[in-house]
């Protein structure tokens, strides 16, 4: 990074400069005298990157286990990922290095630890007794692939099945392969001239583990006999097999058949089956055989004391069934129950009271494993209802658009959150306690609140509490239900401008004190709500339609700028004099038949029920101009204690008030600057069909875009830098010359040179660099702000940054953050008495006042984060005097002003994958670290920094990634993340009772250190298998066992788990501490009582 000497850096940024440069100089120097007065706490090693916790759905599932003592699962994914969950809040994210699919995983029960099976054909043992789950050891297979695992209930010794057919036995503890080795020509019948197939299936007979029973794909079964080694029985079947499994006393087993057929067999019986059963087969008449259905995909056999045993299995619909849903098949006694699934089942497990195999199994629930969800279904319960999913697993209900993150937030707003959205609860779940309960809880070491926002391509916002690195949903708002929606294609306004999705969130302004927000969507509609307790009826839903052009060649004729008619004070409570809700066929084209004046959505002209939380005040809409499809919109921006809402697209500005319902402001960019304009801009040639330049796609106009960009709309103008920035040279001039307003921030700062106090303003930013600064001329508050007429005008102010303008913040003379002015929050749908009124005058904070002996000229700093660079301007001089060039060959995607340690930086991420920091105001580089190459837009759409070092991105279209760039938070990590493994004691055996112990029967048992060791099976080949020591090993600091928790997280998540309702914070904060600090003692106690010893235990 290069030094910059202050003295060096003068930059003439603005153009309606004329001061000479030596005055310049000579102020250049006086700030640089002044800044020495502001004191940088922060240093380089208050930095410290690292990932945090990973949320969300695990992205594209392939496995699923259970260990049924310590009540824990796991999920391996696709790509190689491994999430472990306990209770609510106890959640886990590993990876293994490979990337492999994980094909099966295998849990160690109930001694902390997972045995995962990948697609490149090695095992891997994970430490589950630390926070952060490791690998201890790794076997790698070079000769054969593997296709199947299974480890019996309390032994070391792993049966692995491959593709072609073999057996071979791995020691958990060692991770070293036995020499005994199962040959599939020794399995199968001699006699038989074709393979059987990879192996399907391994089990050991529940009541003898001496014999195992080995499934090939082919449709041969057979039951080994591990001492004599030799098959006992063969079972042929001419339908390839899915799956067995058996019945607890280990006299009959089940598989299940591509043919849809399920087949029970008589162990001793091995010539036929004792039953086959066709779950969906329509019975056909003549004693016929029934017509085939889809492969039984898996089976599952489990027995209850007191009734029928259930029989569960996933596929094996009839082929006429097209369009079906994906079921789970639940068959007991006579009744058979068929689950729909949203979602194809990857994989399911039924959940039972006993770990022992040869124990009635009694069944209490199902775990499902959907391709984007996990469901558990209640089996005591009739109907078997579902549980209510306490993970924060429905991220991706509908796919995510853009994100925003707060940390630090005001503490009433979750509570708050919390209580509109309980309301939203779906009924009918299952009135139990959800069952994955495994784990504790860490110590909680942050304290302050942290909201994440996510904006959804159905239109639809979500609210998560995010405090202290858990995530649970606050509230749901739908955006998309104030506009009438076409119940069919034809019925459809040719007016879309993206082929479907036409209500997706791009950009999302949130105010956390005033609980304003803002919404900009991809049919360039924008829609401001407010925060209300209180359910009202909307009877009219007010709106605004805004002409936003962009006209070179004639900007002088009155075309140049059509604002609609704007109403007087007097009618302002009905806006719908303005903008009609709807228009006849006639006026939505102009005379030469162009598309005209008409909006993309069409808003509802009924009245509209609000419930209690965000609603709707206000919606504008562009509309159509002679054939041009309206721009999406580019940037944002919502301000409380003015009532504004201003955003900009490529075509310009538009500026509305919110209380007065009219459009203050309404230019094309180029008009922005006036006769400063400091480009050459080319006439645009009148093209009739050309698509949008946001990316997405106009259907009517047949244009044709890459299919996921459709799909998939990306949030601002990051998108058109994207391409950009990677070519030196612009092909298109038009493109060149329609400067998109890229950043946009209320303020109250000085305007001019010549200002002697700050005033409220608006700065601009644009993708060619460039800042401009409106001055606001507001109304007084009270009644006086309804009636009187905001004033706005060009302050004439221009600065000049080189790439896009993404951030800008203001710091006042002691360096610390000016927030931007914001009301509090207050009931509007409850009346004011007469001392509200005269309380709830606007609140507009300025900037510290600096002392009287400092001169008034160095009042403020504006800090304005590029693509390319930072500058800090000294304000009302409006001279450069920090500048620092972050990125020469790439740009910055996302640049944000953040508090840390009592301080304020700048962060950025770079589209080089680059992490860094800067100090405020002098720039000084204090983070550079390489994190992650950009990949896709997904993550450049969602990346963004926080206060207290917080940031997040969506890794996968279902998971948020967090992480932390402050050395204290990675400090704290460790104890902050909660345990997977707690001492708990094995369940007793069951009884064998006295006659089976006296006549025999009962569970055999088996010396498999005998059998396998290497002293009876000798050596294993050194060519078959690579044993690779794992990293995994002590975890530098122990997090405390019992997990003594902090207010806020663990009382939520404990309320939560006991299904009451969190209304009101104040009111409930007793019991929620008296419940975690039992819990912590309860805890503490097991802890203390359980202390085993195991070999992996460090």
């Amino acid at each position: 990074m290069r030094k910059f000497n202050i003295r060096k850096v003068l930059d003439g940024l603005t153009a309606v400069s004329s001061a000479a440069s030596a005055s310049s100089s000579s102020q250049q120097q006086q700030a640089g005298n002044r800044e020495s007065d502001i004191q940088e706490t922060l240093q380089s090693e208050h930095f410290q990157l690292c990932k945090t916790v990973r949320h969300g759905f695990p992205y594209q599932p392939s496995a699923l286990a259970f260990d049924p003592v310590q009540k824990i699962l796991a999920i391996g994914t696709q790509t190689g990922a491994l999430r472990l969950f306990g209770r609510p809040g106890v959640e886990c994210y590993c990876q293994h290095d490979s990337g492999a699919a994980v094909i099966q995983l295998q849990f160690l029960i109930n001694e902390g630890a997972l045995v995962s099976a990948l697609a490149d054909d090695t095992l891997h043992l994970w430490n589950l007794r630390q926070k952060r789950p490791a690998i201890l050891h790794s076997l790698k297979f070079n000769r054969e692939r593997i296709t199947f695992c299974h480890l019996p209930f309390q032994s070391k010794w792993l049966y692995v099945g491959t593709e072609r057919g073999n057996i071979h036995i791995v020691n958990v503890e060692s991770f070293t392969l036995s020499g005994y080795v199962i040959m599939w020509n020794k399995a199968i019948e001699l006699s038989s001239k074709s393979h059987p197939g990879p192996i399907v299936h391994i089990s050991d007979n529940p009541m003898d583990e001496g014999k195992l029973l080995i499934g090939f794909e082919s449709g041969t079964v057979v039951l080994w006999d591990l001492k004599s080694k030799k098959a006992d029985y063969r079972y042929t079947h001419d339908e390839a097999i899915h799956s067995v499994a058996w019945h607890h006393e280990g006299k009959q087993f089940i598989c299940s058949h591509s043919d849809g057929t399920l087949t029970i067999w008589n162990v001793k019986s091995p010539t036929k089956p004792f039953q086959t059963i066709t779950p969906h087969g329509k019975q056909l008449k003549d004693g016929k055989k029934p017509e085939p259905c889809k492969p039984i995909l898996k089976v599952e056999y489990k027995t209850t004391r007191a009734g029928e045993p259930f029989i569960i299995l996933s596929g094996g619909l009839s082929y006429d069934t097209v369009g079906r849903r994906p079921c789970l098949t639940v068959m007991h006694g006579k009744s058979t129950a068929v689950l729909e699934m949203d979602y194809s089942i990857v994989d399911f497990l039924t959940l039972c009271e006993t770990p022992y195999p040869n124990d009635f199994q009694e069944p209490y629930a199902v775990v499902v494993l959907l391709e984007k969800d996990l469901v558990l279904i209640d089996l005591a319960q009739n109907g078997y209802p579902i549980f209510e999913n306490p993970y924060p697993l429905t991220i991706h209900e509908s796919p995510v658009t853009c994100c925003e993150y707060f940390a630090d937030c005001p503490v009433d707003l979750i509570p708050a959150l919390y209580s509109v959205g309980a309301r939203q609860k779906r009924q009918g779940y299952s009135k139990k306690e959800w069952p994955i309960s495994g784990g504790n809880w860490g110590l909680i070491t942050q304290s302050y609140p942290e909201i994440i926002i996510t904006g959804h391509a159905d239109g639809s916002i979500k609210f998560w509490d995010a405090s202290a690195i858990t995530l649970q949903v606050l509230y749901k708002l739908k955006t998309a239900k104030v506009f009438e929606k076409s119940r069919n294609k034809d019925d459809r306004p040719n007016t879309d401008i993206v082929d479907e999705d036409p209500y997706a969130i791009q950009i999302i302004s949130w105010c956390p004190e005033s609980r304003m927000l803002c919404v900009a969507g991809v049919s360039a509609h924008v829609i401001i709500y407010r925060f209300s307790k209180q359910e009202v009826t909307t009877e009219v839903i007010p709106m605004l339609e805004v002409r936003l052009l962009y006209e070179i060649n004639d900007i002088e004729s009155p075309d140049g700028e059509q604002i609609p008619p704007l109403p007087t004070p007097g009618t302002s409570s009905n806006p719908q004099s303005i903008a009609p809700q709807s228009h006849p066929s006639t006026s939505s084209s102009s005379s030469d038949g162009l598309r005209d004046n008409v909006p993309c959505l069409k808003v509802k002209n009924s009245p509209l029920k609000q419930s209690p939380g965000y609603q709707i005040e206000l919606v504008i809409q562009l509309v159509w101009v002679s054939g041009e499809p309206p721009q999406q919109i580019t940037s944002l921006a919502v301000n409380s204690a003015y009532g504004l809402v201003v955003f900009g697209n490529c075509n310009g500005i538009a500026m509305v008030d919110y209380l007065q319902k009219t459009v203050l402001l309404n230019l094309g960019t180029i008009e922005l600057y006036g006769s400063n304009d400091p480009y050459r801009r080319e006439p645009r040639s009148p093209r009739k069909t050309r698509q949008p330049s946001g990316g997405l796609c106009d259907i009517n106009e047949g244009t044709v875009v890459p299919e996921d960009r459709c799909k998939s709309p990306t949030s601002d103008v990051k998108d058109n830098s994207f391409s950009r920035s990677r070519s030196s040279s612009v092909t298109s001039i038009d493109k060149e010359s329609r400067e998109a307003i890229s950043a946009l921030h209320f303020c109250e700062t000085f305007t001019r040179k010549a200002d002697t106090s700050p005033s409220p303003c608006l700065w601009v930013g644009t993708t060619l660099g460039t800042v401009l600064v409106i001055v606001l001329n507001l109304p007084p508050g009270g009644e006086q702000r309804l009636l009187q007429p905001v004033i706005v005008s060009p302050s004439g102010t221009i600065l000049r940054l080189k790439g896009a303008i993404l951030r800008m913040a203001f710091l006042d003379t002691t360096g610390s953050l000016v927030p931007p002015a914001h009301e509090p929050w207050r009931e509007h749908n409850v009346p004011e008495d007469k001392d509200e009124k005269e309380k709830s005058k606007k609140r507009r904070p300025v900037s510290v006042s600096p002392s009287s002996s400092q001169e008034i000229s160095e009042n403020q700093y504006a800090v304005i984060c590029s693509e390319k660079q930072a500058k800090v301007i000294s304000l009302p001089s409006q001279n450069c005097i920090y500048k620092h060039n972050i990125t020469e060959t790439s740009f910055v995607l996302r640049g944000d002003i953040v508090s840390l340690s009592n301080s304020i930086c700048l962060a950025c991420f770079c589209a080089n994958g680059h992490i860094m920091a800067f100090s405020l105001p002098s720039l000084r580089p204090l983070l550079d670290v390489y994190y992650l190459p950009l990949t896709n837009m997904r993550i450049a759409r969602t990346f963004c920094f926080t206060n207290n070092g917080q940031a997040l991105y969506l890794v996968s279209p279902t998971e948020i990634q967090r992480l932390t760039y402050s050395q204290e938070t990675c400090e704290n990590l460790q104890e902050m993340l909660g345990e997977l493994f707690t001492p708990v004691e094995t369940p007793e055996a069951p009884n064998r009772g006295f006659f089976k112990g006296l006549f025999g029967g009962g569970a055999q048992s088996l010396d498999r250190e005998e059998l396998f060791g290497e002293s009876a099976s000798g050596k294993a080949s050194r060519s078959l298998a690579q044993h690779i020591p794992g990293p995994g090993g002590i975890e530098g600091v122990k997090g405390a066992a019992s997990g003594v928790v902090g207010e806020l997280a663990r009382a939520r998540l404990a309320l939560d788990e006991r299904g009451q309702k969190l209304g009101e914070l104040e009111e409930k904060t007793a019991a929620m501490l008296y419940s975690a600090d039992s819990f912590s003692k309860h805890a503490h106690e097991m802890m203390l009582k359980y202390k085993d010893k195991k070999w992996y235990q460090f």
